[in-house]
């Protein structure tokens, strides 16, 4: 790399640059405490293997727990199919459910066929408002070793009414008010035959 000539205007900047600059000779000494790092000597023998603590170079992060999403969550999620009114007065409890299925005490394998057999039927005979009662399923056993899931057919029927056969038939479902059975039922509004 050649080095060019300054030109007259950098020249005098450079002159104003080094004027105001310190020169090294009349700067205070370091005291040896104030290095962070004490040199070490060339004829040292190194460690092969330095010290280290696991993870110590790590960002440290905080640890965010993420709640799995419930069904009665999933449900408030979705959007509203039918009549924004008619919602709201389905949410408030004032609709009257037409007919009614207790599923309490079933297990899946009976369940599923009598859920499905119950809204085609309710479907065919006009019915639009229907109450699918589950049961907020058995208490959980504090001194159970494993924990185990509470109310599989609360979890299961809103998937069941989204699939086939019975989806084309629902609408919406919804958690039914307190007085209609509350966590424990759903609302399902059935679709007008064609």
């Amino acid at each position: 790399m050649t080095r060019r000539k300054l030109r007259p205007d950098e020249l005098e900047l450079w002159q104003q640059i080094a004027k105001s600059a310190d020169p090294l000779k009349n700067r205070p000494r370091t005291s040896p405490q104030s290095t962070l790092t004490k040199p070490k000597p060339a004829n040292a023998k190194r460690d092969p293997m330095p010290s280290f603590d696991i993870g110590e170079t790590a960002t440290a992060r905080t640890e965010t727990h993420y709640q799995p999403q419930t069904t009665s969550d999933r449900l408030k999620s979705t959007p509203v199919k039918m009549d924004t009114k008619a919602f709201a007065r389905l949410k408030r409890g004032k609709l009257v459910p037409e007919a009614r299925i207790d599923l309490h005490g079933m297990t899946l394998d009976r369940a599923f066929p009598a859920l499905t057999q119950f809204i085609l039927s309710s479907q065919a005979r006009g019915l639009r408002l229907v109450l699918v009662i589950t049961g907020k399923g058995q208490r959980e056993d504090p001194y159970d070793p494993m924990p185990r899931r509470r109310g599989v057919l609360k979890q299961q029927v809103p998937q069941w009414l989204r699939m086939a056969p019975l989806g084309q038939a629902v609408l919406q479902v919804s958690e039914a008010h307190r007085k209609h059975g509350g966590e424990g039922a759903y609302y399902v509004y059935l679709r007008r035959l064609r």
